[in-house]
This record gives C-alpha cells, sequence and structure tokens, in this order.
C-alpha cells in the first residue's frame, strides 16, 4: 500500500528546500510515497488550519520551520508521525551567533522534541538537535551532478576565473577576503573573478564578472571557471553550513578553496580536491598556487568531480526516502 506524505515548508523556493526537499521528490514517488506539498503561512490561525490536514496522512515531513507552542501542540495533535529536516543552525542569529537567542532556541528545541524522526544536515547539527530527540539521522545537502557534468567548458579567452556562488545575504562572507583578492590580482593579471549571485561588489585591480544567479543557468556559468571559493568565519551558525557551494564546484570539475569551518573540513582535502585556508595568508597562498600551477589546477578539479559523486541524488535519495518509510 502506498504512503501519504504532507511536506510542509515556508520556503518553497529556497535553495535549502529544493535540494534537501524537491531533489527527491521523483525519489518519493518510486519508492511508494505520494506527497502533497504545502507552504506554511505566516499567520499562526493559519498554520493551525493547514496542520489539521495532517490526520489525513501518513506521515508530516516538516522542513526547517521553528514552531511556537500552538503550532507545536496542534501538529502534534494532528500528526500521526513527523519528521522534522533542517540543514541550518536555525537555533543562532546568523548577524549575532554568539548571542544565545532564546526565541529561537526555544522554537528550535520544542520542534525537535515533538518529531518522531530529526534529519540533520551535518554532525554539527546534528549533535545540537540530539539534546532534545534520540532519533536523530544525518544526510548531507545532495545535488544532481547530471545537470552540471552536462555542460561543456566554452570560455576559451585563457584567464583563470575565480568563482563564487551562493544568495545576496552571504555575500559578507566573499567580501572578507577582499583584500587577499587585491593583491592576488596584482601579482596575477589574467585572473577575473566572477560573482553569481543575486548582489555585487566590484573591485579595485580584479575585474568583477556580476553573472546573476539563476537555476537554469547555474550549471553552465559556473563550468565556464577554474577556482571555486568558499571562504567562512568560524561561528556557531557557519558551523552548521552543509558546505553546497563546494559541493557545486565539485559537481563543475572545479578545485575548491575553503575556510577549514564545518563540513569544509570534511569535503576538502588539501592538493586532492582543493585547499582548505585558515587564515589570510592561506587565502593569498592558496589561491596563487592553483593560478600558477595548471597542471594541480585541473588535477584536483578533476578529483572533485569524485567528491560531488558521493553526494548526488543517486545515493542520498534511497537513504532520505527509507528514513522516511521507516518513521510512517
Amino acid at each position: 500500500m502506498r504512503k501519504k506524505l504532507l511536506i510542509l515548508s515556508r520556503h518553497l523556493s529556497s535553495a535549502s528546500f529544493r535540494q534537501r526537499i524537491a531533489l527527491y521528490f521523483d525519489a518519493l514517488t518510486q519508492a511508494g510515497i505520494d506527497y502533497e506539498i504545502c507552504e506554511i503561512p505566516k499567520k499562526t490561525p493559519d498554520c493551525i488550519r493547514l496542520y489539521s490536514k495532517a490526520k489525513n496522512f501518513d506521515g508530516v515531513l516538516l522542513h526547517k520551520k521553528r514552531l511556537n507552542f500552538l503550532e507545536s501542540f496542534f501538529l502534534r495533535s494532528s500528526a500521526k508521525k513527523i519528521i522534522y529536516d533542517f540543514d541550518d543552525a536555525v537555533m543562532f542569529d546568523n548577524l549575532q551567533p554568539e548571542k544565545l537567542d532564546r526565541k529561537k532556541q526555544s522554537k528550535f528545541a520544542r520542534t525537535t522534541k515533538i518529531a518522531d524522526t530529526v534529519i540533520a544536515g551535518n554532525n554539527y547539527l546534528a549533535s545540537l538537535a540530539a539534546e532534545y530527540n534520540d532519533n536523530i539521522k544525518i544526510i548531507p545537502t545532495g545535488l544532481n551532478v547530471k545537470n552540471y557534468s552536462a555542460c561543456e567548458k566554452t570560455v576559451t579567452d585563457n584567464k583563470i576565473r575565480l568563482v563564487w556562488i551562493g544568495s545576496g545575504s552571504n555575500l559578507l562572507y566573499l567580501e572578507q577576503i577582499k583584500p587577499q583578492l587585491e593583491h592576488i590580482a596584482k601579482k596575477h593579471s589574467n585572473v577575473v573573478l566572477r560573482i553569481i549571485c543575486n548582489k555585487f561588489f566590484s573591485l579595485d585591480n580584479m575585474p568583477v564578472e556580476k553573472i546573476p544567479w539563476s537555476l537554469q543557468t547555474q550549471a553552465k556559468n559556473l563550468k565556464a571557471c577554474d577556482i571555486g571559493l568558499a571562504p567562512l568565519p568560524d561561528d556557531k551558525f557557519t558551523r552548521g553550513k552543509c558546505g553546497f557551494k563546494i559541493l557545486q564546484y565539485a559537481a563543475a570539475g572545479l578545485p575548491a578553496i575553503a575556510s577549514p569551518v564545518g563540513v569544509n573540513s570534511d569535503i576538502v582535502t588539501n592538493r586532492i580536491n582543493g585547499f582548505l585556508a585558515k587564515n589570510d595568508n592561506d587565502w593569498t597562498e592558496k589561491i596563487s598556487i592553483l593560478i600558477e600551477d595548471d597542471n594541480l589546477r585541473k588535477t584536483t578539479g578533476r578529483n572533485n568531480l569524485q567528491t560531488a559523486a558521493k553526494y548526488d541524488i543517486s545515493t542520498l535519495g534511497k537513504t532520505f526516502t527509507n528514513i522516511i518509510l521507516e518513521t510512517i
């Protein structure tokens, strides 16, 4: 008998929902799970009306949303089983990560406690959820590698393209290495920075290609580049990030240079598929190495294709659907 799953999220258009939930729609269907997707409204009374639908399903998959007291009561009362999935440190404020946010913390604790199964995006997030729930599963954020391998690299202008891809709210992390990029530009006149985003900045010494992000063109725009950048500060919020942009670089066959924060250290191995940059000097040095060593740049890029394969939909989809079936 086929199972029925109600999927709930506040942001159906977000990258998190796309890569953690929507990516597996076909896998759910193939596993015998029929699903209905609903966007969670902003007002609590509307939420409660939506949650009452849960009684008509075998289970609810709640994506990332932190519940207040009334929401948690009515969802738990209506749902036969609840699976809670999250891939960010949602219990911390990204702008003040070291400051305790009691409201976010209490909502996260409440939501985690009522879940039958919690799916976390990495070990760090799993450890935070384990304070409130004993049934924690870990599924890293995945991607469809075929979307990237299907693209050809067509740029032939002999430029070395550094690239950063992400949302405008995270562009501040790239801005933190602007001095290092300016220094690189003074040493290497053939280097270009490509930013794939909905916000941009300029550099004094290095040309910046400002490419608006698009789901349809992101793979092609990454494939035209040579070195992927993933700088991050080390704090309670960033340790919860799941390294998705590094996986995108990997799928596009690019070596990645990343801060050793959270799962970045698990994904990137020095001189194998890129470099970890611990400080300002590291960023300048590691970028320079890959610019100057054409063979190393290409070898680490090819190696990174193997990294991406570990996070492909074909592998993670089975794990995802098995967890849901075991719960409901």
